[in-house]
């Protein structure tokens, strides 16, 4: 069979699966997710054998120790997965609920029902725990699913799948509803995004490059975020203490991630004060500084930033520094080279707190706290499935309620439009 016939085998499959899901009721769905966290717990061994294989092979192709990091399915890691799908099993099934009644004139009924959103394609790279938690809120969601991992990471999702499928398949869900593309091969990609007739949405989830190659070679609604360029503004009347706690977690405790800190911005008040504060703190943790011409002057070792640093999103321990003049000036910075991803300020004055959430246009603005909250499980969502920051119809982590839709029912008595 050819590699786009074997695609669009895989995508009639979810299609004729996804038809089923959307009946099955939540108690079959939380049954299913828990046969696959048992089986990932049964087949930790083989998996992260697996994943050996993957990880030997990026250290001798040289990926950097973020993205190997990422790649790697600890015990830590397998556990959160097993805890994420049993977590999403808790969680209320959004599917069937209805919303928004309301009775005309006419005496018609009207409601909407939310309702899967049908077959949803991921496309990711590197971070096998992915291929679980996507699986988890898919089939939480009433969806069927394709997932296309990156090479890099294909003996780990391979295995990974395996378990998913027996889990499945103990409790009588049909095959269709979780696939992953058995190839590395990157034409596999460009096939499937063609697939519109089966597939209604693609996620992609990776760097830059991946996500701006999906949305131009899709014929799939896409919903995606670009790279995660987040910010902090140390307010003139921040708790300094608190300020350099947020920032060292933020940019220093994974830094390969989209919610990590890639520029700090430092009201220019306290900057002679706060930056070798946070100075000394980053480079204990080894993080370089690339900072602005009032920060060099402050931290004589900092490297000199240059314009292409504010628009950097570096998955690295590197941080861009800024003195800014006040609030404006660190919001005005932030519209001109942030990513919609995540932005945070630190103060202790409410009234500019409630003006920073107010004004700054980000998938989260959050207060006095690391940016590495934007994460579905920390959010409350169990899991997520990726964050968007393209406002349409998501914007944010994507849990369950946003692997749906609602559409419109109606009640009458007879009624005829004249």
């Amino acid at each position: 069979m050819s590699l786009e016939n074997q695609i669009i085998q895989i995508a009639k499959q979810a299609r004729a699966a996804a038809r089923i899901m959307a009946t099955l009721s939540a108690e079959q769905k939380n049954r299913a997710l828990f046969a696959i966290a048992r089986q990932l717990e049964k087949d930790k061994e083989l998996i992260q054998a697996e994943n050996a294989k993957d990880v030997a092979a990026a250290r001798e192709n040289g990926l950097s120790d973020a993205m190997i990091d990422r790649l790697t399915i600890t015990d830590k890691v397998l556990e959160g997965m097993v805890e994420g799908l049993e977590y999403v099993a808790g969680l209320e099934d959004p599917v069937g609920t209805l919303s928004d009644s309301s009775i005309r004139p006419n005496g018609l009924e009207m409601a909407r029902m939310r309702i899967p959103l049908g077959v949803i394609g991921i496309i990711y790279e590197s971070r096998p725990n992915v291929t679980v938690d996507a699986a988890g809120l898919c089939l939480k969601a009433g969806n069927a699913v394709i997932l296309r991992g990156g090479s890099e990471a294909i003996h780990s999702n391979q295995a990974l799948a395996r378990a998913i499928e027996q889990g499945i398949s103990t409790q009588g869900l049909p095959a269709g509803a979780v696939q992953v593309i058995p190839t590395s091969d990157r034409a596999a990609v460009d096939i499937m995004l063609k697939q519109e007739e089966y597939i209604d949405l693609i996620i992609p989830r990776g760097g830059e490059g991946l996500i701006r190659h999906v949305v131009a070679a899709s014929s799939i609604p896409v919903l995606k975020h670009y790279k995660g360029v987040c910010h902090a503004y140390v307010d003139e009347l921040a708790d300094l203490e608190m300020g350099v706690s947020i920032v060292l977690n933020a940019k220093a405790h994974r830094p390969g991630v989209c919610n990590a800190l890639e520029t700090l911005l430092v009201h220019e008040g306290v900057a002679q004060q706060f930056l070798p504060m946070v100075h000394k703190a980053l480079t204990q943790a080894g993080v370089t500084l690339r900072g602005c011409p009032k920060t060099c002057a402050i931290l004589p070792d900092a490297v000199p930033a240059t314009e292409a640093d504010w628009p950097m999103e570096y998955l690295d321990l590197i941080l861009a520094v800024k003195v800014v003049k006040d609030m404006d000036d660190a919001m005005a910075h932030i519209a001109a080279y942030g990513s919609n991803h995540t932005e945070a300020i630190i103060t202790t004055d409410l009234n500019r707190s409630r003006r920073f959430i107010r004004e700054v246009d980000a998938s989260l603005v959050i207060v006095n706290a690391s940016t590495r909250f934007n994460d579905g499980g920390q959010l409350g969502l169990g899991a997520e499935i990726g964050i968007s920051t393209s406002k349409l119809h998501a914007y944010g982590p994507m849990g369950i309620k946003e692997l749906t839709t609602t559409k419109f029912v109606a009640w009458g008595n007879g009624q005829i439009r004249i």
